[in-house]
């Protein structure tokens, strides 16, 4: 099965006191995989890297020293 081309990944803040706050970017497939074998996406800087299975889950992958992920972060599939 062919993984999708691009995502975004929804970044929330359960911090925040707005629960609808969330934090959108938009990432595109590598021709990298990751620890469990799934692609990885990046963002066009790539600071922004995420492993994501077939069942859109995802993985962050730091792309630095000191990154720190969010706990809550999804994957839409972008057609």
């Amino acid at each position: 099965m062919r993984s999708r081309e691009r995502y975004e990944l929804v970044f929330v803040d359960t911090t925040t006191p707005d629960p609808e706050a969330a934090d959108v970017v938009m990432v595109h497939r590598t021709d990298s995989s990751g620890p469990g074998g799934h692609p990885v996406y990046a963002d066009d800087t790539g600071i922004v890297r995420a492993e994501i299975s077939d069942r859109a889950e995802v993985r962050m992958i730091a792309s630095g020293g000191h990154q720190v992920h969010a706990a809550m972060v999804t994957a839409r599939p972008v057609t």
